[in-house]
């Protein structure tokens, strides 16, 4: 079965889903050591989560990077989840579902969510066919997933670490094994509409 441009994949049960996101160890160790965010983040501020371990992995490069030694796994429920894409904005202008340039600036000024549709990635970080969400929140939406919406936070750095160690040994089907089980999120074509670039 082809795998569909556009396409939420996601480790979820019933009620959450879950997202990554890689912090300094200042802020990562708090967050998992207390199971939410310390009041050293900052909820003014843009925060990008991205449903795709691998994805995460490409962007943190396995928790190597300066600043994002730390990779959390974010429980997150699947009603925060649902609200963030209903009042989201495509993170770039489309024709085909923006009247013009000026009415998506001013929808994207407004929104407290943005949504960037960006190729999936495999083990070597190598940019995929179909595509994976990032979704970014600020105002309203930052501080509704800090304080409301986090059901549990993970420390999976070590994780991280062990796949990565696989795959340079050329260890593949042990890395695969490794990963999160994500499958299709089942999604509201509703929710998704107006953010389908």
């Amino acid at each position: 079965m082809t795998t569909p441009r556009q396409q939420i994949r996601a480790l979820h049960t019933a009620s959450t889903v879950t997202v990554y996101q890689a912090y300094p160890p200042r802020i990562g160790g708090p967050a998992a050591r207390d199971g939410r965010f310390p009041a050293a983040w900052k909820r003014d501020r843009m925060t990008w989560i991205k449903p795709s371990f691998l994805w995460m992995m490409y962007r943190c490069g396995w928790g190597a990077k300066q600043d994002q030694e730390t990779v959390l796994a974010v429980e997150i429920t699947r009603q925060g989840f649902a609200w963030a894409l209903e009042h989201a904005c495509l993170a770039h202008y489309d024709p085909a579902l923006h009247a013009d340039r000026d009415s998506w600036r001013r929808a994207l000024r407004q929104a407290p969510a943005r949504v960037q549709w960006d190729p999936e990635r495999d083990l070597f970080a190598r940019p995929l066919p179909h595509r994976s969400l990032q979704l970014g929140l600020v105002g309203e939406a930052a501080r509704r997933y800090a304080d409301e919406w986090t059901v549990a936070v993970s420390d999976v750095t070590g994780l991280a670490h062990e796949v990565h160690a696989r795959v340079r040994a050329g260890e593949l089907a042990a890395a695969r094994r490794l990963l999160p089980a994500e499958r299709p999120y089942p999604e509201d074509e509703r929710l998704l509409a107006h953010l389908r670039g």
